[in-house]
């Protein structure tokens, strides 16, 4: 893997599905914009600091309702434009009309951003949505429409929880692919057999498109109890280990779910699943590490990284 400086930083590839098929490993990180103002320059901060460590891609998620969607746009475009590493734009689409979906599609076009993670999203707590959508693959033919961008999706290897089983949920996967989405995500897992099953099963399917393994190094215990809320995540037992061994012990858990998440990740690589997006939940440190424990198995550079361990 290759980094460029100064001009010839600019002529790296943008477009996702590119990069996911140059045939090697790749290294994302996730980060999430600010719920308010106030808090706008602290996670553009950390967003730098993650990009400075040259990653293949960054994401940059989507408020529920699209209550941060101007922080999306903003984040993507720093990443997108000065430090050229591709963005990907998240974009929910159930509480948006197809008007606001044009207008923001717009807006990360006249940006020169050219990838769209196409979403769903969650259902408000109110229960209100906008009923000009029902499912992410209805967005993904508006985006198809709508300009030369590049489509991502998200799909679930443990079954997304509002699907009645995971033979219907590949269905839904299936009907995303068909819609023109160019790569899908996962959600977090901890084993990766689950990966392994599921793709199985999706290529089986005839669902060809490269799949990006989503990782969530778990750096405290109370990650663990939203994980579980949120997704059902099953949690092997050497996971639980860990997390009842180190969950008091912020530092010692901090470490441990590194090394965990590290692992996964090489075990991934070493059988096959090139592509690892990191959910690094804003923590420059935490992608660092990760990327530091990686340099040789994806051949860059440790030189590059633009956070120490000083700034953890």
């Amino acid at each position: 893997m290759v980094y460029r400086t100064g001009k010839e930083q600019g002529k790296r590839e943008m477009k996702i599905k590119d990069i996911l098929g140059q045939g090697r490993p790749t290294l994302s990180f996730e980060v999430f914009p600010p719920k308010t103002q106030d808090k706008y320059e602290t996670v553009e901060a950390a967003a730098r600091k993650i990009a400075r460590l040259s990653p293949d891609f960054m994401s940059v998620t989507y408020g529920a309702g699209g209550g941060t969607s101007r922080y999306t746009a903003d984040i993507a475009a720093v990443l997108n434009n000065e430090f050229h590493v591709p963005a990907l734009a998240h974009l929910t689409c159930v509480s948006s009309t197809r008007e606001h979906v044009r207008h923001v599609l717009g807006e990360l076009k006249e940006r020169g951003i050219e990838n769209v993670l196409a979403l769903r999203g969650d259902i408000p707590a109110d229960g209100r949505i906008a009923h000009d959508y029902r499912y992410a693959s209805e967005l993904i033919c508006d985006i198809r429409r709508s300009g030369d961008f590049c489509i991502g999706a998200a799909c679930y290897p443990e079954g997304h929880v509002e699907s009645a089983n995971k033979t219907e949920d590949i269905t839904h996967l299936k009907e995303k692919v068909e819609a023109g989405c160019d790569f899908v995500t996962t959600q977090m897992f901890f084993d990766n057999n689950i990966l392994y099953n599921y793709l199985y099963r999706i290529r089986e399917r005839g669902i060809t498109v490269p799949v990006v393994a989503g990782i969530m190094p778990v750096t405290n215990s109370s990650q663990i109890t939203r994980i579980c809320q949120m997704s059902g995540t099953y949690l092997p037992s050497r996971f639980k280990a860990m997390v009842d061994r180190f969950g008091d012990r912020p530092a010692a858990m901090k470490q441990a779910g590194i090394a965990y998440a590290t692992e996964q990740i090489i075990d991934l690589i070493a059988n096959g699943v090139n592509n690892i997006h990191v959910y690094s939940m804003n923590k420059p440190d935490v992608a660092a590490r990760i990327r530091e424990n990686l340099t040789e198995i994806l051949g860059i550079s440790s030189e590059s990284s633009g956070v120490r361990r000083q700034e953890a």
